[in-house]
């Protein structure tokens, strides 16, 4: 009676421990899901501090993704989250966040920086946030229909250092003003 139960349990160990090997890895979607608490449903914003991530380059997020594992980018929870995801489940999440449609959220914004906002974009931003922010190159984001908040603390960590930039965009951007970061902030947040 002995050796039928230890066969048994070894049998069921077997069993158990096969169906582990043989489970998929989790899906893209899957993945993207524990970024819905904040990023929204397929990415479109929840909050008015969190961006949004459907549509946006994989480029774009995978760097982001890299520097808040590596510390290079600040990040509250980010900076933790980001360390728990290998390469591969980085690049597909991007993937999966690149299919997805962009939604622009409704925000309030100040017609007047808006126009001003506008002069600034025209004059540092355009030649890299293509279609007054709506579309991409590679490696940057799209900013067009953000949440006037997320963009301003955004503005306010590259103006103050506390987020690095490119010395092509630190270069461009070197002499703008504190309005000026303002006024772009409201002239992306006000873009559909």
């Amino acid at each position: 009676m002995k050796m039928k139960w230890s066969g048994l349990a070894l049998a069921l160990g077997a069993l158990v421990f096969s169906a582990a090997a043989n489970a998929a890895p989790p899906s893209a979607a899957m993945l993207s899901n524990a970024c819905g608490g904040c990023h929204g449903t397929h990415g479109a914003s929840a909050g008015p501090s969190m961006p949004s991530l459907a549509g946006q380059s994989k480029v774009f997020f995978i760097d982001a993704m890299k520097k808040f594992r590596s510390g290079d980018r600040p990040g509250t929870v980010m900076s933790r989250l980001a360390k728990g995801y290998t390469d591969e489940q980085i690049v597909a999440m991007a993937d999966f966040f690149a299919k997805q449609k962009p939604q622009a959220q409704d925000t309030a914004v100040n017609p007047a920086l808006v126009a001003k906002g506008k002069t600034v974009y025209d004059n540092a931003c355009k030649r890299c946030h293509l279609e007054n922010g709506k579309e991409f190159e590679e490696d940057t984001p799209i900013v067009a229909g953000q949440w006037l908040t997320y963009l301003q603390i955004q503005m306010n960590e590259f103006q103050s250092g506390a987020r690095k930039m490119s010395e092509k965009k630190a270069e461009k951007v070197k002499p703008l003003t504190a309005a000026d970061w303002e006024a772009v902030a409201h002239f992306y947040a006000s873009q559909k």
